[in-house]
C-alpha cells in the first residue's frame, strides 16, 4: 500500500514523478502529494483525491522546475484521508521533508516525549512524529542528514519505506526500508526511487533493491552507498538488470488493465509452464524442487500460507497436493498463522503464496515458519521482492506485471505453478501411474487454448452481467477443485463492484445459505462434468424449488444443468485438478462487467491496495 517516486539528477524531476505517481495507482490509495526543491525554494503539493487531482492543484500552486523531488500516495493509516494528513511532511523548522509508507507503532509515545520537548503537529499521522524524530535527533546530535535518519529508526517500531530530504543539502535523498520495498534505480548521474521498478523502467534497466534493514544516501555525481541501519556497516549494492518492458504496464488498448490482465491469462499459463513443462520427454524441471526434491518427499506435511486470492490458489493446492502426491496439506491464512502459536517443525515445508511478494502478513509467516525449522518455499510473481529473497527455495510463476488490484492472471498462473510441483512430487513418490502422469502433462499443457476458447463467451457474459448488474446479493457454490473457485468467484464480485457474495462448498448450502434464497437471488453453481457433478445437479434442483435464479459454469455440451439453470455458460472439458483454471474465467469477466455497468472503478476498487505491506 501507498506508493513512493522519487528522482535527484539532471532531469526535470515533476514529470518523472507525477508519471510514476499514476503508474502506482494500482497500489490504492486516498490522496496525493509531492515536493520539489529547485535549490533555492521548496515547493509542495497535496491534496485528498487522485494523482489527477493532485495535477491540478500543482497547476495552480507551484511552479515545477526542479531536478530533485519526491512524491507519495497514501493508504489512509493513522488519521483520515484529507489534504493535512496527505505526504509529503515536514519537520517542525521545514527544513526536513518525508514520504513514508508502512506504520509507527510506537509513534503516540514517541509524540509524546517530542511534544514535551516543543515539537507540535499539523496532521494526525505516524509520519509527521517520524520527520519530527529525525530533526530532533539531528539537531540534539549535531549529526548529519543520513546519521539522524540512522538513529531515528533505530528507535521506532514498525515497518516503513521512507525518503527524506534536507532543503539545506539540494544535492542528497536518503532513503530506507524495513518490512516495505523501496527500489532505486540507478541510471547516468541520476537516481529513481520507487516503490518499484515500474516508474522508472523506461529511464533505466539498472536497478538495486533494499534489503530490511537496510539504508542508501542518494548523491550526485557520487555512487549509492548502503549501510545496515543497526550497525553501520557497509553493503555492497547488488545491482539488478530489470526483465519488464514499458508495453507490460500500459493498458495495450483494453478499456481497463483488469480486462486486458484476464485476457492475458493464455500467454501467462504458458509463460509460466515455459521451460518446466517438457510433455515430449515427460519431464516437469523445476529447479527449486529438483534440488530440495528429498526435503518435499520426506516432509511430514506441507503448510500454504497467503492471503485473499493468494490463499484461494492454496486451497486448489491443497486438493491437487494430497490427490496426486498424497501428502497431507494444510491451508492457513498467513494473517492469523503468525498469531496464534502453530506447531511448526523441521520436517514440515511451508509454501508461501504472494502475487506482490511483499504481502507483510505472509513475510512475517515466513519468518516464523523459519525460525521453528521449516523449509520455506516461496511462490510469487515479482523478481527480486522480499518473499523471493526471504525464503529458502521457490519458483516465480512469470504472469508480467498485474496491474490491476483485483487479481486475475496471478490466481491462475499460481495454480499452475503449484500443479507443476505437484505433478513432479506424484511422479517422484510413485503416488501417480506412468500413463496418468503424461496424461496431466499433455493436459496442462493445452490449457492456454482452452483458456481462450473460454474468454470467447465474453460478449453472452456480458448480457448476463447486464440481467444481475442490481443484484444486492450473490451465492456462489462449488464442490470438490472448484469450491476454491466459488470463493474466488465472489471475492472478485465484492472487490470492484461492492455487491455482497459469499462463496459456499455446495454441499454446505443446506446449513444456512439456503435461507437466503428467494427470486431475488442469483446463485453461480460451478457444475463440469468431472468431479462430484451429479451432487451439484441435485443442489441447483433445490435451489431451483426456491425460486434463485441459477447461472450454471457447465461443460461444454451439458444437458442436464442446461435443463435447469436460467443461464448457463460453457468452458471446454479437461481433468478435473486442471478445471479451476478454466472455470474462473467466467467468474472474472462476469464481475469486471457488472462493476462496468454500475460505473465503479475497476482497476482502483475504494478502500483496496494491490500490495499490502501493513498487517
Amino acid at each position: 500500500m501507498c506508493g513512493i517516486v522519487g528522482y535527484i539528477g539532471h532531469r526535470e524531476a515533476y514529470p518523472i514523478i507525477i508519471e510514476g505517481l499514476k503508474r502506482l495507482e494500482y497500489r490504492g490509495y486516498d490522496s496525493a502529494g509531492i515536493a520539489l526543491f529547485d535549490g533555492t525554494d521548496l515547493k509542495v503539493s497535496k491534496t485528498k483525491g487522485k494523482v489527477a487531482d493532485l495535477e491540478n492543484r500543482v497547476a495552480t500552486e507551484i511552479s515545477t522546475n526542479a531536478k530533485l523531488g519526491i512524491g507519495h500516495t497514501r493508504w489512509a493509516t493513522h488519521g483520515v484521508p484529507n489534504d493535512i494528513n496527505a505526504h509529503p511532511h515536514y519537520s517542525n523548522s521545514g527544513n526536513l521533508v518525508i514520504i513514508h509508507n508502512g506504520i509507527i507503532e510506537n509513534y503516540d509515545a514517541l509524540k509524546k516525549e517530542l511534544t514535551a520537548r516543543g515539537y507540535t503537529f499539523k496532521s494526525d499521522t505516524d509520519t509527521e512524529v517520524l520527520i519530527n524524530l529525525i530533526e530532533d535527533v539531528k539537531l540534539k546530535e549535531n549529526v548529519k542528514l543520513g546519521k539522524a535518519v540512522q538513529i531515528a529508526l533505530n528507535q521506532v517500531i514498525g515497518a516503513y519505506s521512507i525518503a527524506v530530504f534536507d532543503k539545506n543539502k539540494p544535492d542528497e535523498i536518503v532513503i530506507a526500508r524495513l518490512g516495505s520495498p523501496l527500489a532505486v534505480g540507478i541510471g547516468d548521474n541520476e537516481f529513481f526511487i520507487a516503490s518499484d521498478a515500474s516508474p522508472f523502467i523506461e529511464y533505466t534497466k539498472n536497478a538495486v533493491y533494499l534489503e530490511d534493514e537496510e539504508m542508501a544516501i542518494l548523491r550526485m555525481n557520487k555512487d549509492i552507498k548502503i549501510r545496515k541501519i543497526k550497525d553501520d556497516t557497509l553493503v555492497d549494492p547488488y545491482v539488478q538488470e530489470l526483465q519488464m518492458n514499458l508495453e507490460q504496464i500500459e493498458k495495450g488498448g483494453y478499456e481497463h488493465f483488469m480486462l486486458k490482465e484476464i485476457h492475458e491469462q493464455p500467454n501467462a499459463i504458458k509463460d509460466t509452464y515455459r521451460g518446466r513443462l517438457l510433455v515430449k520427454d515427460g519431464i516437469i524441471r523445476m529447479s527449486g524442487i529438483d534440488d530440495n526434491i528429498e526435503k518435499f518427499l520426506n516432509a511430514n506435511r506441507i503448510i500454504v500460507v497467503a492471503c485473499g486470492t493468494s490463499w484461494h490458489a492454496g486451497l486448489v493446492a491443497e486438493y491437487i497436493f494430497e490427490d496426486l502426491a498424497r501428502i497431507p496439506v494444510e491451508v492457513e491464512y498467513a494473517s492469523e498463522f503468525r498469531y496464534r502459536n502453530p506447531v511448526i517443525t523441521p520436517n514440515d515445508i511451508v509454501i508461501a503464496i504472494s502475487q506482490s511478494g511483499e504481502t507483510a502478513d505472509t513475510l512475517a509467516a515466513i519468518k516464523l515458519a523459519k525460525a521453528n525449522g521449516a523449509f520455506v518455499f516461496g511462490v510469487c510473481n515479482v523478481v527480486g521482492s522480499s518473499i523471493a529473497r526471504e525464503t529458502n527455495a521457490g519458483a516465480y510463476t512469470h504472469a508480467g506485471p498485474e496491474i490491476g488490484v483485483a487479481s486475475t492472471k496471478a490466481f491462475t498462473t499460481q495454480i499452475t505453478v503449484l500443479t507443476l510441483i505437484a505433478l513432479k512430487l506424484a511422479k517422484a513418490k510413485g503416488s501417480i501411474s506412468n500413463s496418468d502422469y503424461r496424461y496431466h502433462l499433455q493436459e496442462l499443457e493445452l490449457i492456454p487454448d482452452k483458456v481462450s476458447k473460454a474468454l470467447k463467451s465474453d460478449e453472452h457474459i456480458k448480457a448476463v452481467a447486464d440481467i444481475y448488474k442490481n443484484a444486492r446479493n450473490c451465492l456462489y457454490l462449488g464442490r470438490g477443485y472448484n469450491f476454491p473457485v466459488a470463493l474466488e468467484g465472489a471475492l472478485k464480485l465484492k472487490e470492484i463492484s461492492y455487491i455482497h457474495a459469499e462463496g459456499y462448498p455446495a454441499a454446505e448450502m443446506k446449513h444456512g445459505p439456503i435461507a437466503l434464497i428467494d427470486e431475488q437471488m442469483p446463485v453461480i453453481v460451478i457444475a463440469t462434468k468431472k468431479g462430484h457433478y451429479e451432487k451439484v445437479v441435485s443442489n441447483i434442483q433445490e435451489i431451483k424449488s426456491r425460486k434463485g435464479k441459477i447461472i450454471g459454469i457447465v461443460t461444454e455440451g451439458d444437458i442436464n444443468v442446461k435443463e435447469l439453470a436460467d443461464h448457463i455458460i460453457e468452458v471446454p472439458e479437461t481433468l478435473e485438478s486442471l478445471s479451476p483454471l478454466l472455470t474462473t474465467i467466467p467468474l472474472q469477466l462476469l464481475s469486471y462487467h457488472i462493476a462496468v455497468m454500475l460505473g465503479k472503478n475497476v482497476d482502483q476498487p475504494r478502500n483496496l491496495a494491490k500490495s499490502v505491506t501493513v498487517e
